[in-house]
């Protein structure tokens, strides 16, 4: 029989094997997939399992006679995605990028770190380092992450603020490399690790000044008499006392001449330290004359001088303690930072401690609330408000420091006053002094400035006038 010729140009039929045999039966179209979600995650498409990979490509490979026409794009982009998961016959999620960790770590680090603090340079370096480094060994996976790369070009912009090495130790959060028991922040951030407690460690701030006025370290802000001696801080670490005397003859006001600083044996870091200083006599070194304490190139215990004979500070490492002593004038004023866990550790037996408590009911010549310009204010009648005292009226007082304290908070009412009783313009500087110990070392900058109590501000129109009835009743409450 002849074989039927097929025609030119017909359309072929289904997609034949070589070498002969009888044509196959079209395939069935395969049956349906369980749908699939399109995405999962971060804007990923789903992959398909391995299980699923491993069949499509053995039942490729188990054809025994290929086809003609090439293989449908579905399942080339199967393959594609098959290998590009499949890892020696495994599965495996892409590496994680890991820059929030390496953030929070180097927060972490810092979050304690004071900048008035010496030191602070070298430790803020050793953070910024292990900080680069940790950005550096997540760099593949963080590849494309807009966060990260932000990371990277912060750290690099501090280093240069900081003059700071790209080679050189770095900060760990390993408690067993960091720990220096002769570093408070280093077995403070230990015991927060083993805590689970990220927060960093709390710290107080206290200060004296003028004739006087006393910061506690609950922000409590007042006016004292308490002439001779008086304790500031005594407590486990550390013990302050302060000796005041009248600043006028007949005044209850008085002013510190004297403070004497004991800083207590503390096992290897230190032994027990005492420091003294007295009108003009403001000493670079403690009473044995050193200027350190603790063994090793890093001391955990010294002095620096700041301006001679008139200002020096003190860094006890050990204890995360600050202490700045100036003489102003005549008189001395003191500002301490301390941790609050080191600051309340005392005995019921110490309790008189100013910083801690305040000053005694008795000893207050303030309205009770830290406000030296509110006594009996609206009592008082206008006409005795000409002169406070020679050489200043209300007016002169208020412009003198305004120059130095734009700011009307209570350290300019306490300029005020001190300069209405007592004459001396050194007192205008001993505020200003004492403000800025606040912003070195106070560690919350929204309490800065303390306002009067009320919490809001006295009308525009009324505010001068308030002010002098005040002050000048404190006044006369000072001199009866």
């Amino acid at each position: 029989m002849m074989r039927k010729k097929r025609k030119r140009g017909a359309s072929p039929g289904p997609c034949r094997s070589h070498g002969p045999g009888p044509a196959t039966a079209p395939a069935p179209p395969p049956s349906p997939e369980p749908t699939r979600p399109a995405w999962t995650g971060m804007g990923l498409r789903a992959a398909p399992s391995c299980a699923a990979a491993s069949a499509a490509v053995s039942g490729a490979e188990q054809r025994r006679h290929p086809r003609l026409c090439p293989p449908p794009l579905a399942l080339l982009l199967l393959l594609l995605l098959s290998l590009g998961l499949l890892h020696a016959g495994d599965c495996q999620q892409p590496a994680q990028c890991r820059i929030q960790k390496c953030t929070t770590d180097f927060v972490s680090l810092t979050s304690h770190l004071n900048s008035a603090i010496d030191g602070f340079d070298s430790e803020f370096c050793k953070a910024l380092r292990a900080y680069a480094g940790c950005t550096q060994r997540t760099s593949k996976a963080c590849r494309g992450n807009l966060v990260y790369h932000s990371a990277v070009l912060g750290i690099s912009d501090l280093m240069s603020q900081r003059n700071c090495s790209k080679d050189g130790p770095t900060s760990s959060t390993n408690p067993e490399v960091t720990h220096d028991p002769c570093n408070y922040h280093s077995h403070a951030g230990v015991r927060e690790l083993r805590g689970g407690d990220q927060n960093p460690p709390n710290y107080l701030f206290c200060g004296l000044f003028g004739d006087p006025h006393l910061r506690t370290f609950k922000d409590h802000f007042q006016t004292c008499k308490v002439e001779g001696a008086w304790p500031l801080i005594d407590n486990n670490y550390l013990s302050v006392q302060v000796t005041n005397v009248p600043v006028v003859l007949g005044s209850s006001a008085t002013a510190t001449n004297k403070i004497t600083i004991i800083f207590k044996a503390h096992r290897e870091c230190t032994d027990q330290k005492v420091y003294q200083a007295v009108t003009d006599d403001l000493p670079a070194a403690f009473v044995d004359g050193s200027t350190s304490g603790g063994d090793g190139d890093v001391k955990s215990l010294r002095i620096v001088e700041r301006e001679s004979g008139r200002y020096v500070e003190m860094h006890a490492r050990y204890i995360g303690t600050t202490v700045f002593v100036r003489q102003l004038g005549r008189y001395l004023t003191l500002a301490i930072r301390m941790p609050e866990d080191l600051a309340m550790s005392y005995e019921e037996s110490q309790d008189l401690q100013l910083c801690v408590n305040g000053c005694p009911l008795s000893e207050r010549i303030d309205d009770g609330q830290g406000q030296v310009s509110a006594i009996l204010g609206h009592t008082l009648p206008h006409t005795s408000l000409a002169q406070a005292w020679p050489g200043y009226t209300l007016e002169t007082a208020n412009a003198q420091c305004h120059e130095k304290m734009p700011v009307k908070d209570i350290y300019f009412q306490s300029c005020v006053f001190d300069l209405l009783t007592t004459g001396d313009a050194n007192f205008t500087a001993a505020a200003h002094s004492a403000l800025e110990d606040v912003e070195a070392l106070h560690p919350r900058k929204e309490r800065w400035h303390i306002f009067p109590s009320s919490g809001h501000e006295t009308p525009q129109g009324g505010s001068h006038r308030s002010l002098s009835l005040g002050l000048t009743c404190l006044i006369l409450v000072v001199f009866l």
